[in-house]
């Protein structure tokens, strides 16, 4: 696991060199290629510009179960990229892919982009901007310094326009600010702990012994609808296989620290007992020595003949592969510290694997489920065979002229510049745990998961993706657009950031060749070009 890193200063060169370019795209996801590719094709000098060692993101990153709302939705090279992953299958479009496939039809759109032109170990280290604040160049570690006439910040975290001095948000707002039911605090009763039984502290039952590792003193019920800091939870979507020729067996990472999988050994030594955590129990296909499969644990579509096969591996209860808790630092943290908050989220989720196979507390039912899966020997070899990108759900986030919010999702207010269609339910996982008080002594509860399906699809504003006019004129955003957290939670699918990733594309070609800023693009002339390209506007 030792090429296994967010970041390491070894990695970066020294440069001297200045690259001059029409469109920089400062992040290598599914979505920096795309619209990095897209302004190539339409004739533009593009450089992308990615910090880590890998493209795509999360597409190539362990998300083979494609979270796409309704897929109808989904248009253009969007629908392209899934089209080029179903031919290597030999069917017409896949959603329910092996990170091996998405990383060679990512790859292949790179290279369009120009040999020279893809920088990989390119951390940002600072913006130049003029009087009117338009940015200049991007200076990276190392040395590298990029000029270019139109910007776009394609990262999960809104690094760029977190340094090009525009106007952004982290965490949850209040309810009150924009007229919202689903923001900020939220206590539900999915991905929960049974409230009469689970102890939150180390000895449980005794106060006295302390809390356990990320459980937060007081009762969040006290602040329904509050907004804070917290980010919801990350963790890495893990595709393992039960293939016996492919797997390898879950060990005990370096650093393992019991403490933090106490609650995963409670919650699965009550589970029969537990009315919420039957999803243990109900086995999503026979495993070999195992009698029931944990949900979540998501087999794609394509097996082997002999009916093994590969899995996008996500949360699910209240206690899984979310690191809840652990990542309020990472959307404005220097890289050091992302370094090491990334490392704790795999230490973690490899922790609670081996955990849940091994651990004699854990019931035997689970403990052979659990252990008849292993990471696949042919993905992620360079990595140890674990994904390369954490799944940041939420970074930084635009606050521009338009902020899509609940009232988009639920179609009380539509918006007539559309440049991409949002469609998946208003999704917010869990942000923390705390003490809850009971008549039967204090148990540990979760907090922030939301469910709730959007009316309709609905409409992203085009000033969503720009910020608010006298800001960032030459800059575009369309992975960390503007949006209140529980809409972003709507909007945050991949599909959707490569939709909007490609209509940025083509309003920097006409930014470009109208020398405007990007807040001035004629959303008519822009409109045609879309619907040309295949992408869908109207719900």
């Amino acid at each position: 696991m030792s090429d296994l890193h967010y970041f390491r200063p070894d990695w970066i060169d020294a440069s001297d060199e200045t690259l001059s370019a029409d469109v920089c795209v400062y992040g290598g996801t599914a979505a920096g290629v795309v619209t990095a590719a897209k302004a190539a094709r339409l004739g533009h000098h593009a450089v992308l510009l990615q910090p880590g060692k890998f493209l795509g993101g999360m597409t190539t990153g362990g998300l083979g179960n494609t979270d796409f709302g309704r897929k109808h939705t989904i248009g253009g090279m969007a629908r392209a990229v899934y089209r080029d992953i179903g031919r290597l299958y030999g069917v017409d479009e896949e959603w329910f892919f092996e990170p091996s496939k998405a990383q060679v039809v990512i790859d292949r759109l790179a290279a369009e982009i120009g040999d020279g032109n893809v920088r990989l170990c390119q951390y940002l280290d600072g913006v130049s901007r003029d009087g009117s604040n338009r940015i200049e160049a991007v200076h990276l570690l190392g040395g590298l310094t990029v000029r270019a006439r139109v910007f776009i910040d394609a990262t999960y975290e809104g690094d760029l326009f977190g340094m090009a001095g525009v106007d952004f948000t982290v965490g949850r707002e209040d309810n009150a600010v924009y007229g919202e039911t689903l923001n900020g605090t939220q206590v539900d009763i999915k991905h929960q702990f049974d409230a009469a039984r689970t102890s939150p502290f180390v000895v449980a039952g005794d106060p006295s012994s302390g809390l356990l590792p990320f459980v937060e003193p007081g009762d969040a019920r006290r602040r329904i609808g509050r907004g804070d800091h917290r980010v919801q939870a990350y963790n890495f979507r893990v595709c393992m296989t039960d293939d016996p020729s492919l797997k390898i067996d879950w060990d005990r990472p370096d650093g393992y620290d019991p403490l933090k999988h106490e609650l995963t050994v409670r919650w699965l030594a009550q589970a029969e007992k537990d009315p919420y955590n039957d999803l243990l129990r109900h086995p999503r296909r026979e495993v070999v020595g195992a009698d029931h499969a944990p949900r979540k644990f998501d087999v794609l579509t394509h097996r082997t003949a002999d009916g093994y096969g590969k899995t996008d591996t996500n949360n699910h209860g209240p206690v899984s592969s979310d690191f809840i808790g652990a990542n309020y630092a990472w959307p404005t943290a220097d890289y050091a510290t992302r370094e090491r908050c990334f490392r704790d989220h795999v230490r973690y989720q490899r922790g609670l694997y081996w955990t849940m196979a091994n651990d004699p507390r854990v019931p035997d039912e689970y403990r052979r489920a659990v252990a008849a899966w292993g990471l696949p020997r042919d993905e992620f070899a360079a990595t140890g065979h674990w994904p390369h990108q954490l799944y940041v759900r939420e970074g930084r986030r635009l606050v521009a002229d338009h902020v899509v919010t609940e009232h988009d999702c639920r179609a009380t207010r539509v918006a007539e510049d559309s440049v991409g269609l949002g469609s998946y339910t208003m999704d917010s996982h869990n942000c923390s745990r705390f003490v809850c008080p009971t008549d039967a002594g204090p148990v540990v509860m979760n907090e922030g998961d939301v469910q709730v399906p959007p009316t309709e699809p609905y409409p992203i504003s085009y000033r969503a993706v720009v910020p608010k006019r006298g800001q960032g004129p030459n800059l575009l955003v369309p992975v960390c657009f503007s949006a209140s957290h529980i809409a972003f939670g709507s909007a945050r699918m991949e599909p959707v950031f490569m939709v909007l990733a490609e209509s940025v594309a083509y309003a920097a070609d006409l930014a470009l060749r109208g020398d405007v800023a990007v807040q001035d693009v004629n959303y008519d002339e822009l409109r045609p070009m879309l619907e040309d390209a295949g992408q869908v506007l109207e719900p």
